[in-house]
């Protein structure tokens, strides 16, 4: 059913989930570093990470590093960008008469725009950033 490079791709994801969203909440909670802030440095650092484990493990991908670095950075921001700023509009319509604060209305945002990144980014990396020759 799955590919092993979905597999691959998953248990990155995991690791890589962990390590993103402990800084995400931290950054936002003790930090103050607000919906923006804390999930940009959040995916800038993952992203590092991620890059590393996907290149190297899940899609063994001997293209130049600068070239596939560029891919991936592209990649990256155009998930980034499309997932959280759909997902802050589409949890705030859904939590509208509710009496939730602002900061768990952008933390269950920023947990819709992990989940719409996750299947973004997959495809991206898969069909772009480590597309192989």
């Amino acid at each position: 059913m799955f590919d092993i490079k979905f597999l691959k791709f998953v248990l990155v994801g995991i690791i890589n989930t962990i390590f993103g969203t402990a800084i995400m909440f931290l950054l936002y909670n003790l930090a103050n570093f607000g919906y923006w802030g804390s999930s940009a440095v959040s995916y800038i650092l993952a992203s590092i990470l991620s890059f590393l484990l996907n290149k190297n493990f899940t899609f063994r991908n001997s293209e130049s590093t600068v070239k596939t670095a560029l891919r991936f950075t592209v990649n990256i921001a155009v998930c980034y960008l499309i997932a959280y700023s759909i997902s802050k509009p589409i949890v705030k319509a859904i939590l509208l008469n509710t009496s939730l604060s602002k900061s768990i209305v952008e933390q269950v945002s920023m947990l819709l725009g992990m989940a719409l990144f996750t299947m973004l980014n997959y495809v991206g990396q898969r069909f772009f950033a480590f597309k192989g020759k």
